[in-house]
């Protein structure tokens, strides 16, 4: 009994640190508190998170003060048309002194990696970087090694200025577990903004929130947030939806969607909805929870046809007519 009551407390105690994390977070950021939202839901559920939107919005220092708060090692790799893959794993070095081999290790060898505008590079170097994402592990020479847990990539890609990128291919976009689209700040923020940043002498103190042993106690403790059978077959009924939209009589929309959502959709929408739970400070799951973060899990998942570009239909339209259609089934 005592051991539960121990174990209440510290969840306690780790849901008001992650409050906390916002709060330090916005000592800095001016809002965008749904892409830092997004971004612990990354972290808490070991998986990677995909920043999209304009320059100049935060992304990259919103990223930089997480670290600060986290007790993490942080690395930022700008990536540029002339990255090569060493550049980001590690290389074999010739040591002449010992006449030997030897091994320098890669920025990739990190807790928290930002990969700065991540569609500025070619396609060699953008397949290492989501193979480290999906094996947690890198090959320099005839050796592999295991990347340090934690292990987070935050990837940004700029919209505009297409010109000389390489748009990351669908089926490495689909290991990223979102993709948030991070909006312009309001009229008060952008004001707010102003006066931080152009005061040259800002300087803010952060103070260090969650250790390691913290976010891996956080990620347990997520885990075990319970998700009911009847929600467990909403979320693979959203997914099929995107499959199969004539049966969820989703007609307007079917001849718009090119392909469907993959099966980590679904793996995705139930761990980012059980750490939505977690945050609100509950140990169950809501069907609100979920359609809070369908949007953004699903967004980069269905592939729309020219048809849709023509006509001005998002993905975001279809997720929006999906959630409206499809029901809980008792």
């Amino acid at each position: 009994m005592e051991t539960e009551e121990t174990n209440q407390d510290l969840k306690k105690e780790h849901q008001h640190k992650i409050s906390q994390v916002i709060e330090e977070v916005g000592k800095v950021v001016v809002g965008q508190k749904h892409m830092v939202n997004r971004l612990l839901i990354g972290l808490f559920t070991q998986n990677h998170i995909l920043l999209e939107g304009v320059p100049g919005i935060a992304k990259t220092l919103t990223v930089n003060t997480l670290a600060k708060v986290l007790q993490l090692d942080f690395k930022r790799i700008q990536f540029t048309p002339d990255l090569l893959p060493a550049d980001l794993v590690g290389t074999m070095i010739y040591n002449q002194k010992k006449a030997v081999f030897e091994v320098k290790k890669g920025p990739i060898f990190s807790n928290m990696i930002l990969a700065d505008e991540v569609n500025r590079s070619p396609a060699k170097v953008q397949s290492a970087l989501l193979e480290s994402m999906q094996e947690k592990q890198v090959t320099i020479g005839e050796e592999t090694y295991s990347l340090d847990r934690p292990f987070l990539v935050m990837a940004t890609q700029n919209p505009v200025d297409q010109e000389g990128t390489y748009p990351l291919p669908e089926a490495q976009v689909d290991r990223f577990m979102m993709k948030v689209h991070v909006k312009y700040p309001s009229k008060e923020e952008e004001l707010e903004v102003m006066r931080r940043m152009s005061n040259m002498s800002f300087k803010p103190e952060l103070k260090t929130i969650l250790s390691k042993k913290d976010i891996f106690a956080i990620q347990e403790e997520i885990n075990a947030v319970s998700l009911s059978e009847s929600l467990e077959k909403y979320i693979v009924e959203l997914v099929l939806a995107t499959r199969d939209p004539q049966t969820y009589q989703l007609d307007d929309m079917a001849h718009y969607i090119q392909f469907g959502a993959s099966p980590r959709a679904s793996i995705n929408l139930n761990l980012a909805a059980k750490a939505v739970a977690f945050f609100d400070q509950r140990d169950f799951v809501l069907p609100e929870d979920i359609k809070e973060v369908a949007d953004d899990v699903m967004n980069h998942r269905i592939l729309l046809n020219y048809e849709a570009e023509a006509d001005g239909i998002t993905t975001h339209d279809v997720i929006k007519n999906i959630l409206s259609k499809v029901e809980i089934s008792k």
